[in-house]
């Protein structure tokens, strides 16, 4: 195993052409020596022949060279997301090295590989390769603060004496031939993750892939910085998020509650979504869901910490009114109103309240420009049509009429938000029909469980426009999607 670590004495110049990250072309100039115009020229051709080509040759090299990083580059800065990131760097590495598999890591907090991710190496390949003691691993030499190599080779980890004897190991076991690695580092973070990856045989890269492979990775480096720091936002800001929604839900007698939760992507929601079930003293529940928007402090795209911060205030209220009054939606909602113009005066809401009895399975609500709750009962499903209405904020007084019914054993109501409905189809309106017509759709199975009725919502409406199967935060939604469900038992 063969460590190069950077030199502490200046560096032999580079070669012509050949500054930074890309190659930039010489002027094509006669070679010293080469016979001049004043020069006589019988016997010339011949004798330019060859240094010619030679020059040509190499100039042709140096373009393929710019070409092939143009690629593999322009490849990098359309990745998006830091998965898609690392993935770039590991398949480009590969490629300009001629290696066959590979593994990559990032640097941990304390100064540890994090979760590996591979190239031509299944899960089990990787967690073998985490097995290697601390003291043999090639990518922990890699993210060192200090004596840090510049580069980590060896032609057969298999055979080498200088590889530990777990390492050499899993060589033989794995079929891993000769290996080359490099860090991942900027000045001003210090090694951000290391790479290493692997030939199918005894073997090493050429030094014009070396060389390709350094330049790579030098431009990659600031790149995967940038990504690992939004990562660290996103990661933060979906802790705050979940952190201000209900950790779990109350089941009272006669109630089973259910709820799902996809945020939106970070990089294009300008708003934030709650639900909430709410315990009230005398036994009754109050379930709500809402929506905060607008251009308060933070808001905007990227706004998502502001908005979050902003749902968890309103939510936080409204549990408040929903104690002091919470058989009376329209109260509880007006007294949200007064509360959203006085401490939030450039958001708006959309919000609906619902007050339930279970024993007698009766409920009561009022909405606030927010799409009407869906009943699902043993005939289907049907909207609970509240009284159109402005959002909360936009109006000088807000006040409307509350809608009351009383629900059969077995039905479940949904309530959700816009922008579960905005996914499931082309218009508001259209989305709306097409999740009521899911939940009534849906296998007997699935909707006598308000849990997996939820799931199946999530997962079935948005195909029906070509949208995919919504299951990760990193979607490209613009909106929050939510749906809180209520059966009666």
């Amino acid at each position: 195993m063969t460590e190069t670590h950077p030199s502490s004495t200046p560096s032999e110049p580079a070669e012509p052409g050949f500054t930074g990250g890309l190659s930039v072309l010489a002027p094509l100039v006669d070679p010293p020596g080469l016979p001049g115009p004043a020069e006589d020229r019988d016997g010339a051709a011949q004798a330019r022949t060859a240094p010619s080509t030679g020059v040509q040759d190499r100039l042709a090299g140096r373009l393929s060279d710019v070409t092939s990083l143009h690629e593999h580059t322009e490849r990098l800065v359309r990745a998006r997301g830091l998965p898609a990131t690392l993935a770039a760097v590991l398949a480009s590495g590969a490629d300009l090295l001629g290696a066959d598999r590979g593994v990559l890591v990032t640097r941990q907090p304390g100064g540890g590989p994090g979760q590996p991710l591979g190239l031509g190496l299944d899960r089990a390949s990787l967690g073998a390769l985490e097995t290697v003691p601390f003291e043999q691993s090639l990518l922990t030499r890699l993210l060192r603060d200090r004596d840090r190599p510049e580069r980590l080779h060896s032609p057969d980890l298999a055979g080498d004496p200088a590889t530990g004897a777990r390492l050499r190991e899993l060589a033989t076991h794995l079929g891993l031939g000769g290996c080359y690695g490099l860090p991942l580092a900027t000045e001003e973070d210090g090694p951000l993750a290391a790479a290493v990856w692997f030939y199918d045989r005894p073997a090493e890269p050429t030094e014009r892939q070396r060389e390709l492979a350094h330049h790579y990775c030098r431009f990659a480096a600031p790149l995967i910085a940038r990504q690992l720091e939004a990562d660290k936002v996103s990661r933060t800001t979906e802790a705050l998020r979940r952190g201000l929604l209900p950790d779990r839900l109350p089941q009272p007698a006669g109630l089973r509650l259910a709820a799902r939760l996809v945020p939106a992507a970070l990089d294009r929601s300008n708003g934030s979504d709650w639900y909430d079930a709410i315990p009230l003293p005398d036994g009754t529940v109050g379930l709500t869901v809402g929506s905060v928007s607008g251009d308060g402090p933070g808001a905007g795209p990227c706004s998502a910490p502001g908005a979050a911060a902003a749902m968890g205030r309103v939510r936080a209220a409204l549990r408040a009114y929903a104690v002091l009054e919470g058989e009376d939606p329209v109260s509880v909602l007006g007294d949200l109103e007064l509360l959203l113009k006085t401490t939030e005066p450039a958001r708006t809401a959309t919000a609906v309240y619902a007050w339930v009895e279970p024993d007698e399975r009766r409920v009561t609500l009022a909405g606030a420009g927010h799409c009407p709750p869906i009943l699902v009962n043993r005939h289907g499903a049907e909207f609970v049509e509240t009284s159109l209405s402005a959002p909360l904020g936009m109006l000088a007084c807000w006040e409307a009429p509350g809608v009351e019914f009383t629900a059969e054993r077995g039905d479940t109501l949904l309530l959700y938000t816009e922008g579960l409905a905005r996914r499931c189809g082309p218009t508001l309106h259209a989305g709306q029909a097409n999740l009521r017509r899911a939940a009534a759709d849906a296998p007997r199975d699935v909707r006598i469980d308000p849990d997996r009725l939820c799931a199946h919502l999530l997962a079935v409406c948005p195909d029906r426009e070509g949208a995919g199967t919504v299951t990760t935060t990193a979607d490209a939604a613009a909106d929050d999607l939510m749906l809180l469900g209520a059966r009666f038992e």
